[in-house]
């Protein structure tokens, strides 16, 4: 009796363990297409580059200056450290991008509008837009500088 309850189950391992056959019903079949995204020159993340977008907000215009204003930038990196280290490092991802190069990605005008206006940005510019939902939606608080204070900050971003 043992050797035939031993056969029996070696028997079940045999064909449970063995090839499965796929069976294909006549008449449904399932094929998903990707939908075509648009292609733009694209950061690594997939957010377009468009250095002519300057975003929603008050400013409209920033010139630099062929050299970076020493002073200007360090009173920048102060109020960088004290405020956006929390979310933003200079070459790591974090909550929010890493802002190396930024002026490569955006221009001088989004990033200020960035800084000054976050709210207005993350609800009409479609770049904003397309970085809130890279970073799981962690929005960008405002952190109410002045026009001047932005400004500082958008020069020591230079220098990164």
């Amino acid at each position: 009796m043992r050797k035939l309850f031993t056969l029996l189950a070696l028997g079940a391992l045999v064909v449970s363990c063995g090839e499965k056959k796929e069976e294909k019903k006549d008449g449904f079949e399932m094929n998903r297409t990707k939908k075509e995204e648009i292609k733009a020159t694209e950061t690594s993340g997939g957010v377009p580059v468009d250095m002519d977008n300057k975003g929603v907000g008050p400013i409209t215009s920033v010139e630099f200056g062929d050299e970076i204003d020493a002073d200007l930038a360090a009173a920048g990196e102060e109020k960088f450290q004290a405020i956006c280290t929390a979310c933003h490092m200079a070459e790591q991802r974090m909550i929010g991008p890493a802002l190396k190069g930024v002026y490569e990605r955006r221009s001088p005008e989004w990033v200020m509008n960035m800084i000054l206006n976050p709210d207005g940005m993350l609800k009409e510019d479609p770049i904003a837009k397309a970085l809130l939902k890279e970073y799981n939606n962690a929005i960008m608080l405002n952190q109410n500088l002045t026009e001047d204070e932005a400004r500082s900050v958008a020069e020591y971003l230079r220098t990164l």
